[in-house]
C-alpha cells in the first residue's frame, strides 16, 4: 500500500496519479507510446531501496497508486531480479532501468525485459545499444553542451542530474530558453515541494527517488 511509503512519498504519488492515465489497456508498449505516456504522467518514480523486498514493495506500491511507471534502480541489491519480477507480475507497468554505467548492465536489463533506460551522466555507448535495441533511453546531461549532445545522438529525453543543485527550476528555465525544442526530465533534488517549480520551468516530466 502506497501509505506505507511514508505520508509525504504516497501523498505525492497519489497527487500524480490524480493527472496520470492507468494503462489497463494492452501490456504491450511500444516505444513511441512510452515517450507519450511519460509524458500525460509527468513522473518517473526511480527505486533506490536497500533491500530486494523493500524494492519490490515499493514498486507495487507506485503501481497501486496508479502510476504505470517505475524505474528501478541498480543500486538495489538484486536489481535484475527484480525487474524481472516486475515485469512477470506488472505486465501493464512500464519498467526501466536507471542508474545504468555500462552497456553490459544495460543488455542484462533489456535481457530481463525493461522498456526503458536511463544513465546519470551521459554515455554515448548506452544510448547508442538503447538505439539499436529499439528501446527508449533517457541519458544524464548537465551542462547545455551534454543536454545537446544527448538529444542529438538520439536520447528521448534529456534527464537533467542533479538539477536542484546546479540552481533548481532556475536552471531548467535557462536550459529551456535556448533548447525549447529538447524533451527535458529534471532529477536530482526534485521532490514534493518542488515538483510544480519544475513542471511550470518547462520540464516534461520530474524523476524523484522512493
Amino acid at each position: 500500500m502506497a501509505d506505507d511509503l511514508g505520508p509525504e512519498k504516497s501523498t505525492f504519488l497519489r497527487a500524480f496519479a490524480v493527472f496520470s492515465r492507468r494503462a489497463d489497456g494492452e501490456p504491450s508498449v511500444h516505444k513511441g507510446e512510452i515517450c507519450t505516456r511519460i509524458r500525460e504522467v509527468g513522473i518517473v518514480p526511480a527505486v533506490r531501496t536497500s533491500s530486494t523486498d523493500d524494492a519490490r514493495f515499493a514498486a507495487e506500491a507506485v503501481a497501486k497508486s496508479g502510476i504505470p511507471i517505475v524505474e528501478i534502480t541498480m543500486t538495489v541489491p538484486g536489481a535484475i531480479g527484480v525487474i524481472s519480477y516486475l515485469v512477470r507480475n506488472l505486465p501493464n507497468m512500464i519498467v526501466g532501468a536507471g542508474t545504468l554505467l555500462d552497456v553490459g548492465t544495460a543488455r542484462l536489463c533489456a535481457d530481463a525485459g525493461v522498456r526503458f533506460l536511463t544513465s546519470p551522466g551521459l554515455d554515448l555507448e548506452i544510448v547508442s545499444f538503447a538505439a539499436k535495441e529499439k528501446m527508449w533511453v533517457m541519458a544524464g546531461a548537465l551542462t547545455p553542451t551534454e543536454v545537446i549532445t544527448a538529444w542529438k545522438a538520439g536520447s528521448g529525453f534529456a534527464r537533467v542530474f542533479p538539477c536542484a543543485q546546479v540552481g533548481g527550476d532556475s536552471y531548467i528555465r535557462a536550459l529551456r530558453g535556448p533548447l525549447p525544442h529538447v524533451p527535458l526530465i529534471a532529477a536530482g533534488g526534485v521532490n514534493q515541494q518542488t515538483a510544480s517549480s519544475f513542471i511550470l520551468a518547462g520540464v516534461d516530466a520530474i524523476g524523484v527517488n522512493l
